[in-house]
């Protein structure tokens, strides 16, 4: 069995904190030498643990308060711990969330570094199982998408000095923690502009969840680009849903029952217009020829829906690999360039968008 002060050893596939070092009872422990050398714990168990990736002046200095303090490295082993990040969401079940997967792996796995992914559903419970298993695991680093993780938790991730990197912040209270995110107010007003163009003027719009930064800010570039055309916002054509297929479906019944349907529906996630079009195909509506259809995300699947989808792609799996970089970054102790990076979106035009019958 290995033991070391402040950091997990494995025996058997279980975690175990050691509070002793192999020769005798340790004067300090990790959590204080990270205190005071002003950096990470999972840093310090870096180095202690011999491993490379920590930048020569943070070593030196941690060596230095090790010497100092008079503890003693233990003898390092093959595979006594792997490098792991966490990679944390409210749900799993859409192919948004493999993209963003994917771009976390590719880094991880580029790197040495493994992956833990979970979803926590907003459920407090799960939330606080996660973030046991985090302290058994002794996680480099967290990522954590779209999700929600009450003060406390955020709280006990400084205590614990984990690296945070928020992908698609929910907003609320600060979290200070860097954040990646794309463009979603330049891509709503991108795809609402195409469909001005095409003459439609009675344009309905399905939200994503309003607790959300990026639904937020796709819905103003909506608003906006209304706007800019002069054409008024009518809040009837603008209807609630949740980024998934349901209430894409359920909001297209809703603006084609209005007694003026729109000519054109933008969807805020690509899952949502596909509900939409299926709703349409239901009422034996045609898209482009009855009703015009745009997304947002750009997943691979929309390319082979039937018609293939005019959205507004983000670069799902590039956000991956961009929190992947950072936190992997701070774990090493470098502060990233800019503590809010967007990633630019862009309009893909497939064959779901045309001009309305009427002009």
């Amino acid at each position: 069995m290995v033991t070391e002060v402040g950091n997990v050893a494995r025996d058997g596939g279980k975690a175990k904190t050691a509070t002793q070092s192999p020769d005798g009872p340790a004067k300090v422990t990790i959590t204080e030498i990270a205190r005071e050398a002003g950096v990470s714990v999972p840093t310090v168990s870096r180095v202690v643990n011999g491993r490379s990736d920590v930048s020569p002046a943070t070593r030196a200095r941690v060596e230095d308060l090790l010497h100092r303090h008079g503890y003693r490295r233990r003898q390092t082993s093959p595979g006594d711990r792997a490098a792991l990040l966490d990679l944390v969401f409210n749900d799993l079940d859409s192919p948004w969330a493999v993209e963003i997967i994917r771009g976390v792996e590719e880094i991880a796995h580029e790197q040495g570094v493994g992956t833990v992914v979970s979803a926590i559903h907003d459920r407090a419970g799960d939330a606080h199982q996660w973030m046991t298993n985090l302290r058994a695991r002794a996680s480099d680093g967290v990522i954590l998408v779209t999700s929600v993780l009450e003060q406390g938790l955020h709280d006990e991730l400084r205590r614990l000095g984990v690296p945070l990197v928020v992908i698609d912040p929910a907003g609320g209270p600060a979290l200070m923690a860097p954040t990646v995110g794309a463009t979603n107010w330049a891509g709503g007003m991108a795809a609402t502009e195409h469909l001005l163009g095409l003459g439609h003027r009675r344009i309905g719009f399905i939200e994503g969840p309003p607790r959300l930064l990026c639904s937020r800010a796709r819905l103003d570039g909506y608003r906006a680009a209304l706007d800019a055309a002069g054409v008024a916002v009518d809040d009837t054509l603008i209807v609630p849903g949740d980024f998934y297929h349901e209430s894409g479906f359920t909001g297209a019944n809703h603006l084609l029952d209005l007694d003026e349907a729109p000519t054109a529906i933008f969807a805020s996630s690509d899952q949502m217009a596909l509900g939409a079009i299926e709703a349409l195909r239901r009422r034996g509506l045609r898209v482009p020829e009855d009703m015009s259809v745009v997304g947002f995300d750009d997943l691979p699947e929309v390319r082979w829906s039937s018609p293939p989808l005019t959205t507004v792609r983000q670069p799902l799996a590039d956000m991956g690999k961009l929190a992947a970089r950072s936190v992997l970054d701070l774990a090493r102790s470098v502060e990233p360039a800019s503590p809010r990076v967007e990633l630019a979106t862009e309009l893909v035009v497939r064959a779901s968008t045309a001009v309305p019958r009427t002009v």
